[in-house]
């Protein structure tokens, strides 16, 4: 899905996109994210889809917890979770390299 194709807001949830990863790179045929091409530092995530869900128990396997950041140099004061203000969030994203 590209960005000029979204018409609407979805019925629960909502869309993010404009992130992108550090020394990985997103695999569209796989689903997955993967090792990045040489000399590729930054790859671009596609357009997600963020559907909130109570209780729920996130995969021992198969997951790599993405830190999100605010912004690139993840400077920040450390608040009281102990992470950097700009810290956002951890992004479960599939993976088969762990």
């Amino acid at each position: 899905m590209q960005l000029n194709e979204i018409k609407e807001k979805p019925k629960s949830g909502c869309y993010i996109y404009g992130i992108y990863l550090e020394g990985a790179k997103w695999d569209n045929s796989t689903k997955m994210i993967g090792d990045p091409m040489p000399k590729e530092l930054y790859s671009d995530l596609p357009i997600m889809h963020l559907v909130p869900m109570e209780n729920r128990i996130t995969p021992d396997t198969g997951i790599y917890m993405a830190p999100l950041y605010k912004v690139v140099s993840r400077r920040g004061t450390l608040s009281t979770t102990g992470h950097s203000t700009n810290f956002v969030m951890f992004l479960e994203l599939p993976t088969s390299l762990l």
